[in-house]
């Protein structure tokens, strides 16, 4: 964990106001990296790892986490490709629905479990594959004429909300498996006294990207974000214990940087909705920081994943 000092709305705001924002953000790149490089060494220390499977709950940074990965172990020697396990999502009419009719996308069944373990076996024993991809918009695989064959120093790392469920891959050898949980894990001190929670983090996260990606107020992603959570607690939170490796994905700096992308909107959330002691708490706690420009963030940051500019295929 980064020194608590560093862990204090104070000593951030202070960073900001004493232009010292590109250090304050540099210390949380390089906690990130730090994390990374070790978990990368540890996967090269096992030989016969080919699948390394990266889960966490809604945004925790999964894909960029995939992403940032794979540039430590490219600097390993091993060749990694990064997938997502949505791209095995079944078709929209084949979706499990919940007790109350809608479709249940959090279900680890909404995940062609035949076909991906099919996949992942053909490319373990080296042979070529058809890569997927998932049309989100038709609700439906498609077949674009890609391909993939892994290299003999090829590691596959794939991320998906359901990654370190055992069903997934149940008839994988676990030797050829390495598995982390991804989420923000270091919450930041207001005063001593009062923390500020990490599902804070995640929450303000999605906001940032539903506005920017998906035309999302705050408002609809608050009233979804209880929906969330109930699905993380059935299907992600019971299979942390099967992680090989823990990653924290909290940033000091994040709070500053979101409070530039969701204040303005998190304040039309209206006092009639139901949803609007939830964005008040919101916006206390973004009070405390002082606001950090996106300028200063590089473009391989996860945050970048919620914020926009990330190098990375993201989505």
């Amino acid at each position: 964990m980064i020194e608590e000092k560093k862990r204090r709305v104070a000593y951030i705001n202070e960073m900001i106001e004493s232009n010292h924002a590109a250090e304050l953000v540099k210390e949380g790149e390089d906690y990130h990296s730090e994390q990374l490089t070790s978990i990368a060494k540890e996967i090269c220390a096992r030989s016969e790892v080919r699948v390394v499977l990266i889960a966490g709950p809604s945004s925790s940074g999964k894909t960029s986490t995939s992403h940032r990965l794979c540039l430590e172990l490219l600097a390993q020697g091993k060749q990694p490709v990064a997938l997502s396990l949505d791209n095995w999502y079944v078709d929209g009419t084949l979706t499990p629905l919940k007790a109350d009719g809608t479709k249940d996308y959090e279900s680890v069944y909404a995940i062609d479990l035949k076909q991906l373990e099919s996949d992942l076996n053909a490319l373990i024993a080296g042979k070529e594959i058809a890569l997927p991809t998932f049309n989100f918009a038709e609700e439906r695989r498609e077949y674009m004429g890609d391909t993939l064959q892994l290299e003999r120093d090829g590691i596959l790392v794939m991320e998906g909300i359901h990654a370190l469920n055992p069903i997934l891959t149940e008839h994988i050898d676990a030797s050829s498996k390495f598995k982390v949980y991804a989420a923000p894990m270091s919450s930041i001190s207001l005063d001593g006294e009062r923390w500020v929670p990490t599902y804070v983090n995640r929450l303000l996260r999605r906001m940032s990207r539903d506005l920017r990606t998906r035309g999302k107020s705050p408002l609809m992603t608050l009233s979804v974000w209880p929906s969330v959570v109930e699905g993380e607690a059935q299907w992600i939170e019971p299979f942390k214990k099967e992680a090989d490796a823990l990653f924290d994905t909290s940033m000091t700096y994040e709070m500053s940087a979101l409070r530039m992308t969701v204040e303005t909107a998190l304040q039309t959330v209206p006092a009639s909705a139901e949803e609007y002691e939830t964005a008040k708490l919101l916006l206390f706690y973004l009070n405390f920081f002082e606001p950090l420009p996106s300028s200063f963030i590089p473009r391989t940051s996860i945050l970048r994943e919620f914020i926009g500019g990330s190098q990375f295929n993201v989505g």
